[in-house]
């Protein structure tokens, strides 16, 4: 299982409607690594301002990576990281998380970064079994 999911918050799945923030605590909690990735590259691009901020350090071990695939191969969770955050966010191997401000004006950058050329050259032998 990838979300370590208390029986208050299944109950109130199982009732209906789940309260978002009960969910993004649920994430935040259960993939630590990730969320702590996220949330840094969040905080440089606040402070650094800029089209994107982005990690290229691959993740220490499996256990981390594999937060970071879980993160952000599940629409619900990625979709409630980005609202959460503010941000949109990319994801290229296994490991270069990017974060975007939500502005029309860098839509370009992110289509750049999201493109099948950009994907291409950020390939390397080291990454083939990640």
């Amino acid at each position: 299982m990838s979300l370590d999911v208390s029986p208050a918050l299944l109950e109130q799945a199982e009732r209906g409607e789940v309260d978002e923030a009960a969910f993004v605590d649920c994430v935040r909690t259960s993939l630590p690594y990730a969320w702590d990735m996220i949330s840094s590259l969040v905080a440089q691009l606040k402070v650094d301002g800029g089209a994107f901020a982005d990690n290229q350090t691959p993740p220490p071990d499996e256990q981390a990576r594999g937060q970071l695939l879980r993160a952000l191969a599940s629409d619900a969770i990625r979709g409630a990281l980005q609202r959460h955050f503010g941000v949109r966010l990319a994801f290229q191997n296994c490991h270069r998380v990017a974060v975007f401000p939500l502005d029309p004006e860098v839509d370009e950058r992110l289509a750049r970064f999201t493109s099948v050329r950009a994907q291409l050259l950020n390939q390397s032998p080291e990454l083939r079994d990640c």
